[in-house]
């Protein structure tokens, strides 16, 4: 079963993507900030898909997350949400796809099983 890591400070937020996460058929784990993302990577090893806010508190924001986890775990499919910033900055970012706030869940949904192997 592919992993996705969820990372979302807004902990309702972060809440709403593991339902769809699971919903969509994947093992998610969640962090809520950069440090703990990194942190499940080093203890866990890479996941098949990042799913990372931009801003959020901590030493980096989501894009440096994506940027990071680019160039270590090139494998990883990386997702970026944010409310603010554009789809042009996620990709500088190393993002493959990019999801204004709110968006619709069916549409994340659909975007992790064509990106990924739900169970």
């Amino acid at each position: 079963m592919s992993t996705v890591l969820v990372v979302e400070d807004e902990t309702l937020v972060r809440m709403v993507a593991m339902e769809l996460v699971e919903e969509a058929g994947f093992r998610a784990v969640e962090a809520a900030d950069a440090d703990e993302a990194l942190d499940a990577l080093e203890r866990t090893g890479p996941v098949d898909i990042l799913f990372t806010d931009v801003r959020m508190p901590g030493s980096m924001d989501g894009l440096k997350l994506a940027n990071l986890v680019r160039l270590r775990w090139p494998s990883t499919k990386i997702i970026v949400a944010s409310g603010h910033g554009g789809p042009e900055e996620a990709e500088a970012a190393g993002a493959d796809r990019f999801f204004r706030k709110p968006f619709a869940a069916q549409a994340l949904i659909d975007t992790l099983q064509e990106m990924g192997s739900p169970r």
